[in-house]
């Protein structure tokens, strides 16, 4: 029964859209990491793929391992016009979650605000963005990612509005604040420890859009740093570089998601703390 832990609660739908988007980069992957990255059984990896696999929306190797079938490489080859953020918006939240059972949050700066829409696990729909639901810029996730980069004046403006507490790990330091920013540039990855929430740490990574500019960021909310940070990681890049190059109109396929910096893996004993 403890192999099937992962399967509680989730739908076919979910468990199939997990394995897609470990393919939403063009990578090849063994049964394995697709289990994995997926959070699946090896059992209903292998069966699910194999069924994808002969509906020709997944493709074997010579070497055994699995990629994107001809059908999907054509789907997404069709687009001529790049989407807008609000029409994949959703759609990229909606699949994170359930790939992660995570709460997944998109977000966009408004004001030195953060206007968002997130998608907690189970059969709630995805918010929309509402003029009233922001969220706090210096002590999320969220905001982190997006402004690492944003032009220094906008960093100023939110450290000269003030760091407010929110909780007695909320970094209200200047400087403190300025450095987390320098890390996040450094790898991509903004993470937040009990900043905003006590026993809710996050992780984000900011989105791009066609000029190279920062249009948005996207969180998954998880409860601890050393434990379940480096599971979810995968995902949360995949999701955040597909949507970039979505938005920039690129088809190219990039490389796999591969760690920037070893601060990628934050211990939570070393995680911002106030």
């Amino acid at each position: 029964m403890a192999g099937n832990s992962t399967e509680v609660g989730r739908s076919v739908t979910s468990k199939i859209t997990s394995i897609l988007l470990t393919f939403t980069e063009g990578s090849e992957h063994s049964l394995t990491e697709i289990a994995r990255l997926a959070n699946l059984p090896i059992s209903t990896a292998h069966r699910l793929t194999s069924e994808l696999a002969s509906w020709r929306l997944l493709e074997r190797t010579e070497d055994g391992l699995y990629r994107a079938g001809l059908p999907l490489r054509t789907m997404g080859a069709a687009d001529a016009c790049p989407p807008s953020l609000q029409e994949r918006a959703p759609c990229v939240v909606d699949d994170l979650s359930a790939a992660t059972r995570c709460r997944a949050r998109l977000g966009v700066l408004q004001e030195l605000e953060v206007a968002y829409i997130e998608k907690r696990p189970g059969p709630h729909p995805v918010s929309a963005f509402m003029p009233a639901a922001t969220l706090p810029a210096h002590p999320t996730a969220v905001g982190r990612a997006l402004l690492a980069f944003s032009p220094p004046s906008t960093v100023e403006m939110v450290i000269l509005r003030g760091l407010r507490p929110y909780t007695p790990h909320t970094v209200t330091s200047p400087d403190r604040f300025r450095r987390a920013l320098a890390v996040t540039r450094l790898t991509h990855v903004a993470v937040t420890r009990w900043e905003l929430e006590v026993g809710t740490s996050g992780a984000a990574m900011p989105v791009f859009g066609p000029g190279g500019e920062v249009v948005a960021a996207i969180e998954l909310s998880i409860r601890g740093l050393a434990h379940e940070l480096q599971p979810v990681m995968a995902a949360l890049s995949i999701a955040a570089r597909s949507l970039s190059r979505e938005l920039a109109g690129e088809a190219r396929p990039a490389q796999p998601y591969r760690p920037r910096h070893p601060l990628m893996t934050v211990p939570e004993s070393a995680a911002p703390t106030g």
